[in-house]
């Protein structure tokens, strides 16, 4: 009910016109011209539950207390269509016979768009990533897997992130997206976005080797199109992967993919991609507040939260002490752990972990909600990947407190503090997805 009473109609009851010789300057939020001559907008309170909006002939007479319907936009949990009628229904009953309602949504913060030319597709700007469920983060359970996605999905977390080389990932999303256009509304299947990666090895890029593998991806997600494709390459000396992408291309324009796209190329590799009018959307490397990278030369998706390393867990631990803090268990922890060390050290880390958590303690967070948010404002982020454990652990209230949080001057200039501490990645390790090439 506060939003809804936060949107009331204040600027309706007195809208004056006068006329003047001198240019038309608004000097508040009730001057407005709507014609020839003055126009007096007023307001008739008849009963005390209902008003009456006019300007001259014009007049409605609606509720006070109006119902707002912005929340079946996606965000705020699944609708089921019948349910939300009976409810409309109940209100409707109750006296509050008022709706509002838009034909589309003029801000949605849970969503972006990532496009070149004619080419684009929305994505949820928190992804679900699903690296983790190729081994390494415990055994995963293929029913509890997918009842999990659905719980993503149900919060507003409608875009999934995988590869063909995650295990388990494209025949878990094929599962989940059968029970999807069952289960689920069709509206609600039009939110859902599977994001995969196609990673070969550097041999010779025919089209049909390609169309034979990205046919594999296809039956996997039990869809006729990938939403998006994401092509990685081995070996920058092995130019076959233009050939690849141009292949990849011809598949977009007949319909088998929606939109290409690149996973940890550098900036050299994506300008030459781009001048051979190839249109990739978006680039997904690592970005998180250790690894600024992107920043300095480009910037799309990637794993914001360290596979962890950024969250209370490891708040006021010492690792350089043997089984004195949580174990480094994962592919993930262990590989950003490795960032943490080339950027500046766990003691860095540390003061960067404190940093964090008075930034969440001021705004009710948690860390990575701090974390992901930060790196949602830099500039040229589209999405930021959050790995999910599908099944065995899960943050949907965590990630969708980052879409509720602004972030102030204090906050950002206090992060950037500690960062300015740290070591520039750009040039210890080199450009992004450099870190995947190294000897």
């Amino acid at each position: 009910m506060a939003s809804t009473l936060h949107y009331g109609f204040t600027n309706l009851i007195t809208i004056r016109v006068r006329h003047s010789t001198k240019p038309k300057t608004r000097t508040g939020p009730q001057w407005r011209r709507l014609g020839p001559r003055p126009v007096r907008c007023s307001v008739a309170v008849g009963e005390n539950r209902r008003v009456t909006v006019k300007n001259g002939n014009d007049s409605l007479d609606i509720c006070r207390v109006l119902n707002g319907m912005w929340q079946t936009s996606g965000g705020w949990g699944r609708i089921d269509r019948d349910d939300a009628v009976e409810a409309m229904l109940r209100y409707a009953d109750s006296g509050l016979s008022t709706f509002d309602m838009a034909d589309h949504l003029a801000e949605d913060k849970w969503r972006v768009v990532v496009k070149n030319g004619t080419d684009s597709l929305d994505i949820c700007r928190v992804v679900n990533g699903m690296w983790q469920t190729s081994g390494g983060w415990g055994r995963i359970e293929q029913d509890s897997a997918v009842n999990a996605m659905l719980q993503y999905a149900d919060s507003g977390l409608t875009t999934f992130d995988m590869a063909d080389i995650y295990g388990p990932a494209e025949d878990l999303y094929g599962i989940f997206i059968n029970r999807v256009r069952r289960e689920r509304p069709p509206e609600f299947l039009e939110t859902v976005r599977g994001l995969t990666k196609w990673v070969p090895p550097p041999v010779k890029m025919t089209s049909s080797y390609v169309r034979q593998n990205i046919d594999i991806s296809r039956k996997r997600m039990d869809v006729p199109s990938l939403d998006m494709l994401q092509f990685h390459w081995w070996d920058y000396s092995n130019r076959g992967y233009l050939d690849a992408l141009k292949h990849l291309t011809d598949l977009k324009e007949e319909g088998k993919i929606k939109t290409v796209a690149l996973t940890n190329f550098d900036t050299e590799r994506l300008q030459i991609i781009l001048e051979n009018d190839i249109p990739v959307v978006s680039n997904q490397v690592q970005h998180s507040l250790v690894d600024m990278r992107p920043q300095q030369k480009m910037a799309e998706l990637y794993g914001t939260v360290m596979g962890g390393l950024l969250s209370e867990k490891f708040l006021d631990t010492n690792l350089t002490i043997p089984f004195a803090g949580p174990p480094l268990n994962t592919p993930s922890l262990q590989k950003y752990k490795r960032m943490v060390d080339a950027w500046g050290g766990w003691s860095l880390f540390q003061t960067l972990l404190q940093t964090l958590k008075k930034v969440a303690l001021k705004h009710g967070v948690s860390i990575p909600a701090v974390a992901v948010k930060y790196v949602l404002d830099q500039p040229a982020v589209a999405g930021s990947m959050v790995g999910v454990r599908l099944g065995l652990s899960e943050h949907i209230k965590e990630s969708s407190a980052v879409f509720s949080l602004v972030l102030d001057e204090d906050d950002v200039s206090s992060i950037q503090e500690v960062q300015k501490k740290g070591k520039d990645l750009l040039r210890i390790i080199g450009d992004c997805g450099d870190e995947y090439r190294r000897a």
